[in-house]
């Protein structure tokens, strides 16, 4: 359930990057489960793109604009993630420069609470749609 309206990326898949758990002014919480179409083998590992687009989509959602894109971003990958375990994407906006954000973003283990994953995105708020003439 979340707290505010939500303004960006409507159209994303919830199996792929996760779903909203909170949203509000410069912070936001995102919810995967790794399923087995995230496995890259027998063993269960996830694809860390799948980690990183929850992360991403936190990212967004802290801003909650509808022109916000990604910039850039510095990652860690610190403990794997395996197939059934359920992360908590954590994102805040500690600082504002203009139409430049710097979000921190940390993903959690649900169970036990460690830290798999920690980024800076630097996101951007255009005047329009990055896709528009």
């Amino acid at each position: 359930m979340t707290d505010a309206a939500i303004a960006t990326h409507p159209r994303i898949d919830p199996s792929l990057c996760g779903a909203p758990v909170s949203v509000a002014p410069g912070r936001a919480e995102v919810r995967l489960v790794a399923t087995p179409v995230m496995a890259v083998d027998d063993l269960g590992l996830c694809h860390g793109g799948f980690v990183f687009g929850a992360a991403d989509y936190a990212a967004m959602l802290a801003v909650n604009d509808p022109n916000v894109v990604l910039g850039a971003a510095t990652v860690k990958f610190l403990k794997p993630v395996r197939v059934g375990d359920a992360v908590l994407a954590r994102a805040t906006c500690p600082n504002e420069h203009g139409r430049k954000r710097m979000i921190a973003v940390e993903v959690v283990r649900e169970a036990g609470g460690e830290v798999v994953f920690t980024g800076e995105f630097a996101c951007f708020v255009l005047d329009k749609h990055v896709l528009a003439g």
